[in-house]
């Protein structure tokens, strides 16, 4: 039954179960199916086609809102703005919203770590999905870590690479190249569009040095962690004070003025535990610092002198070495290209990219804060013995002579 003439009202509206179409004017009619659902269309011609679009469903749009409903689309019709089209760009509109709302609460932490997640099973063992998670957080993760992946840009991508692109050529490549991956998943999965800023060819290599050429330097303040054996069976060959005093530095990872202020009391050689105060340390808090049998070498040659309390005492009576005393043995030994400190860098290459470690391990064996609160506490838990474990395969590495890395075999032509 159709209602021709008059309009609806809402007690109509409320009480009408027989299936049929119930006119309210103006085009703006009522449906009534056979299961009792109630909805509203609207008619309407556009360039001479009639078509009918719908509104909603009753109870949730009444007959006040659906008048109002129709009222704005005959609005829209009046200027020749197809309403049906419309409504689709908005909701295609507020579903592009949407979209950018969910790219904008994922971050590139949360890319990377579903990344590594989904190829773990894929790779070769678990060290390399060590080194993946160790290069980014390392690296990466200051800089874009908390950012939606929408938002990385190439501004982004060359804060992470510039300042390790001359000094650590492979391990900034590397990196590059893992950047590039999460971002190329992360656009798979919708959350950002347009070219990847990670990308070498035709965009960071019109920025960005060749690595042909980089790689080709000799002048670096930290030595590659490839060169470190070699470089440690050089420093052994000098006995003065100085040299054992870098090298102690180098298989500690600590920093040269910890090491020069060095006391007797802060060794406990039953334990193998170096424990640095609190007042010497550059945060503030005291180190612990698990020595290995090569760092513990080096001490069993160390001489005591009378009426000092320091490791490496100097001349000078009640001081230790001076603060230039490594610099200096570096320039004697002509390796004016290195400082000490870059050592640490050099550590830290070398667990990023040749350990499973955690990264926390790594930075606290450096005595880098790595957390606050509950996350700290966790890892003050246990991490001195995994932190004695990554020094121990550290100085196992660098005392190593780079003769005894090599694979020989039999390569006689046949």
């Amino acid at each position: 039954m159709e209602l021709s003439m008059g309009k609806l009202n809402p007690k109509q509206v409320e009480n009408l179960t027989e299936p049929g179409t119930y006119e309210d004017g103006e085009g703006l009619r009522l449906v009534v199916k056979a299961s009792g659902r109630k909805s509203w269309v609207l008619r309407f011609q556009l360039n001479g086609k009639r078509r009918e679009m719908g509104l909603g469903g009753f109870p949730d749009v009444g007959l006040k809102s659906a008048r109002l409903a129709a009222a704005e689309q005959r609005k829209l019709l009046s200027t020749g703005i197809d309403p049906m089209a419309a409504r689709d760009a908005e909701r295609e509109r507020q579903r592009a919203s949407e979209q950018a709302a969910v790219a904008r609460a994922v971050t590139f932490n949360t890319v990377a770590t579903d990344y590594i997640a989904a190829h773990r099973a894929g790779w070769r063992n678990a060290k390399h999905a060590q080194q993946w998670e160790n290069t980014l957080a390392t690296y990466a993760e200051p800089v874009i870590g908390h950012l939606p992946t929408s938002e990385v840009s190439t501004a982004h991508v060359l804060e992470i690479l510039q300042p390790i692109w001359t000094e650590k050529t492979e391990t900034a490549n590397r990196l590059r190249n893992r950047i590039e991956l999460i971002l190329d998943a992360a656009k798979a999965r919708g959350l950002r569009e347009g070219e990847n800023p990670a990308r070498w060819r035709g965009h960071l290599d019109k920025l960005l040095p060749k690595r042909s050429k980089v790689q080709a330097r000799t002048h670096h303040s930290a030595l590659p962690w490839s060169d470190l054996p070699a470089f440690m069976v050089d420093l052994a060959k000098h006995s003065e004070l100085t040299y054992k005093a870098m090298r102690l530095t180098i298989l500690t990872a600590c920093r040269t003025s910890e090491v020069l202020g060095a006391a007797w009391e802060e060794i406990d050689l039953e334990t193998s535990t170096w424990t640095i105060p609190a007042q010497r340390m550059k945060a503030g808090k005291e180190h612990r610092v698990p020595l290995s049998d090569a760092a513990l070498e080096v001490l069993s040659s160390l001489p005591r002198i009378m009426g000092s309390p320091y490791l490496f005492p100097s001349t000078r009576q009640g001081k230790h070495l001076s603060n230039m005393a490594m610099l200096m043995g570096l320039r004697r030994i002509g390796r004016e290209d290195l400082t000490m400190h870059g050592f640490r860098s050099t550590f830290r290459d070398w667990a990023a990219e040749r350990t499973p470690y955690p990264r926390e391990v790594c930075e606290m064996a450096l005595a880098h804060k790595v957390a606050d609160g509950a996350e700290a506490a966790y890892w003050r838990g246990d991490i001195f013995e995994k932190r004695r474990s990554l020094m121990a395969d550290w100085a196992q590495y660098a005392t190593t002579p780079p003769a005894e890395n090599v694979i020989h075999g039999d390569f006689k032509r046949a």
